[in-house]
């Protein structure tokens, strides 16, 4: 993993984490979860675009 997606995925937990108490129970936060990495997924490659770091993913295959 690259050290921009490294960092951006430690930033969305990290926020995540921080506001977990505070967002109901427990199938609620999964939801939620679930939608924010999605969220940062999608938004990932414009990341690196606005940085001009290259995105070169490989699929390394048996």
């Amino acid at each position: 993993m690259d050290p921009i997606s490294l960092v951006f995925y430690a930033a969305v937990c990290g926020l995540l984490g921080l506001a977990g108490p505070s967002l109901g129970t427990a199938p609620i936060r999964l939801g939620i979860g679930a939608v924010v990495g999605v969220v940062a997924v999608s938004v990932l490659p414009f990341v690196h675009q606005i940085l001009g770091v290259s995105a070169d993913y490989s699929f390394a295959g048996p």
